[in-house]
């Protein structure tokens, strides 16, 4: 069995992610996918009719405790202790860019 893929495969490959490849990435590539693809192999290789499936190795449940009121926190309080405000908002960095 070989181990690893052909030039024209990982080129192949490239082209549908419709990515540039140098030629050292294309020399490295040609042993990693083909690692991978191996990996995938042994994963379609488990009989799921017949393997017994493995949700944890150990029983535990999970223990909650019960929601209790508490007492009401000092807006003025949390304020100080923000780095940015606008009034009574807090100010935080932009996380998604549309």
């Amino acid at each position: 069995m070989k181990d690893k893929l052909t030039r024209e495969e990982v080129l192949h490959v490239a082209r549908l992610a419709r990515i540039n490849l140098t030629d050292e990435e294309i020399e490295k590539y040609q042993v990693q996918l083909k690692k991978l693809l191996d990996d995938v192999d042994k994963i379609k290789e488990v009989d799921l009719a017949s393997d017994e499936e493995l949700i944890t190795p150990i029983d535990e449940e999970t223990v909650l405790r019960e929601d209790e009121a508490g007492e009401m926190l000092d807006p003025e309080e949390i304020m100080k202790n923000v780095p940015v405000s606008n009034g009574n908002f807090v100010e935080v960095p932009v996380m998604i860019n549309e």
